[in-house]
């Protein structure tokens, strides 16, 4: 609904709405006063002064990293989620279409190319239960491969350390990786791709957040933590393609060698229980040990007595048949009864 312009009388001299009337500024030294100004003394309080705030991002945008985050198809619902927490968490990322199976990892240099982004954070599903993620420097390298496990995503902890969307984060790494030289290249790889470029356009100049990576058992473990101001203390939010390998890590299995270990080891119980089933029956059906008489077994033996042996010619009589003596005497009773009600009758 429009409203059209409404005329209002307004006093002379008086000022329009929201506008304040600025301040005189006093002479200074060098300059002269003017004959007809009021004398001003001596010791008087200076005058107020009003300033604009300025702006919150006083800098420029140098550093134009920009990261490139998708997937190839196949790929469940729990990486989906995954991807869109890591775009939320990195505001100089950027989103692309599935790429097909059937096309080779040196496409994705390309397609970098075409977005315009150095960097690279891509998700390879295999048989639709294995997840790898390759984070890459494009198109000069380096990449690594990971082998992503015990994923939970930011629904998942119900707004647990809700820090601010679009913040900068802090980068905090175990101290291993300045021991070891290929840690060392994947601290420099993490720091380029994770961190937010300063006076970033979709950034927010604060910094309430971490993001933490830490080598467990033989694994690196990605965490995001937020800062809280009142104790600094952290809360959980939720870790070129192609060439020669540098470092390939000696205690990765990988989930298909896994999976067969535990088939093996199932097979190997169920072998186990049919050849004890087959020792059972060789030895049931195996020949009986035949153990010899022992002469001194009959020497506490006590001989029965023979009895003679008769032969019975005439038939047995047979036994009265005792019948029950109550039953008799109900079936008296019963008699007597039907006597006495013909009696009656007649």
């Amino acid at each position: 609904m429009a409203c059209g312009p409404m005329a209002a009388k307004r006093k002379r001299g008086a000022l329009a709405a929201g506008k304040a009337k600025r301040p005189r500024r006093a002479p200074s030294a060098g300059e002269a006063v003017p004959e007809g100004a009021p004398h001003q003394r001596e010791q008087s309080s200076p005058p107020q002064e009003y300033s604009i705030p300025p702006p919150v991002s006083q800098g420029k945008w140098k550093n134009k990293e920009r990261v490139l985050i998708f997937s190839s198809r196949g790929i469940n619902f729990r990486t989906r989620h995954l991807m869109q927490d890591l775009r939320t968490l990195m505001p100089h990322s950027k989103a692309d279409t599935k790429m097909d199976r059937k096309d080779q990892l040196f496409v994705i240099n390309e397609v970098c190319e075409m977005k315009n982004c150095s960097k690279c954070i891509f998700f390879e599903a295999k048989k639709k239960q294995d997840l790898y993620m390759w984070l890459s420097n494009t198109p000069q390298g380096p990449s690594a491969k990971f082998l992503v496990q015990n994923v939970h995503t930011l629904a998942e902890l119900k707004m647990t350390g809700n820090c601010l969307r679009g913040s900068r984060p802090l980068l905090s790494f175990d101290p291993i990786f300045d021991r070891e030289p290929h840690y060392a290249l994947l601290k420099e790889l993490f720091i380029q791709i994770f961190s937010t470029p300063q006076y970033h356009p979709k950034s927010q100049p604060f910094v309430d957040h971490v993001f933490t990576f830490t080598v467990t058992d033989e694994r690196i473990w990605f965490r995001n933590y937020q800062i809280i101001e009142e104790d600094a203390s952290l809360v959980d939010n939720w870790p070129p393609f192609g060439g020669p390998t540098l470092y390939e890590n000696p205690h990765y299995q990988s989930p298909n060698m896994h999976r067969r270990l535990l088939r093996l080891s199932v097979a190997a119980k169920f072998r186990e229980k049919q050849q004890v089933k087959e020792v059972q029956k060789i030895k049931k059906k195996g020949t009986k040990v035949l153990v010899e008489e022992d002469p001194t077994e009959v020497v506490f033996e006590t001989p029965a007595e023979e009895k003679p042996v008769e032969i019975q010619l005439v038939k047995p009589e047979s036994k009265p048949i005792v019948k029950d003596k109550k039953k008799l005497r109900k079936i008296q009773r019963k008699k007597q009864k039907k006597l006495f009600r013909t009696e009656g009758s007649a």
